[in-house]
């Protein structure tokens, strides 16, 4: 009941336009309220990232979500958004290991990137922050070397390499036996307690299409989702939109038992995950190639009903336990101003 009144009660102030009292608020709802799964998600997949549509347009990338009513991981594509403010950047959506189980916490936007788990979505999120833009006061920048801006005409642009020299792979949660070894900053732990909105009302109607695609669907596409990625938020039909390599189809479905319920946990490495493959990104928009992962042998896997969890970010090394209460997902609304930022002529600073 706790969790219900929280969110509601989020989603009605932001609905109201009371930004400032609601914002710890519904920074609460959107990180400590999410759903608990008790076998891992599957790998990223690799995928080129359309072209940005214009300017104005931030990058959000894709990410495995859980359908209570199907009972398995989809694919929610990644896209190019508009920000609901000038100023604001998308901090991702992750999984993490807390306790036996898989807490996904959602994204949500923000004046400063905070902590999405370590995982290595590509154009720009390496892990830790943000290299694929910055504003300065109401211009945003772009950094070319990781973003693809081929057909539109952006003045506002630099290119500056993202040197990574950590072993890159398409793990897709933090923590836990295979996952991304992580902890967040107290920077990081500072955002997440700062202000900031969740999803916008487009990016939540692009989650509901994809949860609503079959083919979206981890059990169908085996990690290899037939839209990767869309030019615009919610468009899963026309040029923008980007198929996965075909090479990211290694992930299999646990077993199930009568009913399609996960079976109960018989192994130690969690949910088919194969920490050593390559990431997920092959841009061949502007030449920056990624070479897809080999598959290794399927490690067995962890089973257990979701249920509704508080999560920290931080990630305990446990042994699962089987929970078998069912996850209630909580969404709350967001305010949503979609203020266009002005384009200017001007040489960027040297930031990041």
């Amino acid at each position: 009941m706790r969790k219900q009144i929280t969110a509601s009660m989020a989603a009605l102030l932001l609905g109201l336009g009371l930004v400032a009292s609601a914002a710890p608020m519904a920074a609460q709802a959107q990180v400590a309220i999410g759903v608990s799964v008790g076998f891992a998600p599957p790998p990223l997949p690799i995928y080129a990232q359309p072209s940005i549509p214009g300017y104005g347009y931030i990058w959000t990338p894709g990410y495995w979500a859980w359908g209570e009513n199907i009972n398995d991981y989809y694919w929610v594509p990644g896209a190019w958004v508009r920000p609901p403010r000038i100023g604001f950047l998308w901090t991702p959506a992750y999984w993490g290991w807390s306790s036996g189980l898989y807490v996904f916490n959602n994204g949500y936007w923000g004046s400063r990137i905070g902590y999405y788990g370590g995982i290595d979505y590509g154009y720009g999120y390496n892990g830790n922050g943000y290299g694929g833009g910055y504003w300065r006061g109401n211009r945003l920048y772009y950094n070319r070397s990781v973003n693809n801006i081929s057909g539109v005409h952006i003045s506002t642009v630099y290119n500056r390499s993202i040197v990574d020299h950590r072993t890159v792979n398409r793990v897709s949660y933090a923590g836990g036996v295979g996952g991304i070894q992580s902890r967040p900053t107290s920077r990081q732990l500072a955002v997440m307690r700062g202000t900031h909105v969740g999803p916008t009302s487009t990016q939540i109607q692009h989650r509901q299409m994809a949860a609503s695609d079959q083919g979206l669907r981890a059990s169908v596409n085996h990690g290899a989702p037939p839209i990767a990625a869309t030019a615009r938020p919610a468009t899963f039909k026309g040029s923008g939109v980007v198929p996965a390599n075909k090479a990211s189809a290694t992930y299999r479905p646990p077993a199930t038992v009568a009913g399609g319920r996960p079976a109960a946990a018989t192994g130690a490495r969690p949910g088919g995950q194969n920490p050593n493959v390559k990431p997920n990104q092959t841009p061949k928009e502007t030449g920056r190639q990624a070479r897809p992962g080999q598959q290794q042998a399927r490690p067995q896997q962890h089973h257990a009903q979701p249920q509704q969890h508080h999560a920290q970010p931080q990630h305990q090394q446990a042994r699962p336990q089987r929970q078998h209460a069912q996850p209630q997902q909580q969404h709350a609304q967001p305010q949503h101003q979609q203020a266009r930022p002005q384009q200017q002529q001007g040489r960027p600073d040297k930031r990041n």
